[in-house]
């Protein structure tokens, strides 16, 4: 079996975890999620922890399914119990995002602004002095799939490194071109 699909997931207090027809909605603080868990795994719900366990007959088919249902069944809990981030840093002259209702609109050096509408469950704040993006919200895919769209408008260039990068993300700089010496 999965090492990751063996692992236990304990549901917070003030979590409700619901399964009917292999559709397993959280509902928590944050709001509400739901996945659909393939049919040939079997969920287990006891005293707040729950389990997912694969038939052994099947379990070559299953073993790499088995794991990923389990992360994304977790990521589903996690979410509507404290939610997901992701910090995105701007670096370039002049380079700069601000938000305005559910737009957000970044200059990067274009000729034009881009302007991007804010998914729906999803919150975006930018800081105008650090060139900072922070999205928040409580489906890990949606904020993921985001900073993507977002890193993808400029990614950071090797050379002087300007572009949106996350933040913590490193960058491998080259070196430009040296001026042509004497012989």
């Amino acid at each position: 079996m999965s090492r990751i699909g063996k692992k236990v997931i304990n549901i917070p207090a003030g979590t409700k975890v619901d399964v009917k027809d292999n559709v397993v909605t959280a509902t928590g603080k944050l709001g509400t999620l739901s996945y659909t868990v393939p049919a040939d795994i079997a969920i287990n719900i006891d005293n707040g922890v729950m389990t997912l366990s694969i038939d052994e007959a099947k379990k070559k088919q299953l073993n790499a399914i088995h794991g990923t249902t389990r992360a994304n069944v977790f990521n589903i809990i996690e979410g509507v119990t404290n939610g997901f981030n992701k910090n995105l840093e701007i670096n370039g002259l002049g380079y700069r995002a601000s938000v305005a209702g559910n737009k957000l609109t970044l200059e990067v050096g274009f000729s034009h602004p881009v302007v991007m509408d804010v998914p729906a469950g999803v919150t975006v704040a930018a800081d105008p002095k650090s060139n900072l993006i922070e999205i928040k919200g409580s489906d890990k895919f949606v904020i993921g799939d985001f900073a993507a769209k977002i890193r993808r408008i400029r990614p950071p260039e090797p050379y002087k490194g300007s572009g949106i990068k996350y933040q913590g993300e490193h960058i491998a700089r080259k070196a430009g071109k040296t001026a042509a010496g004497g012989k």
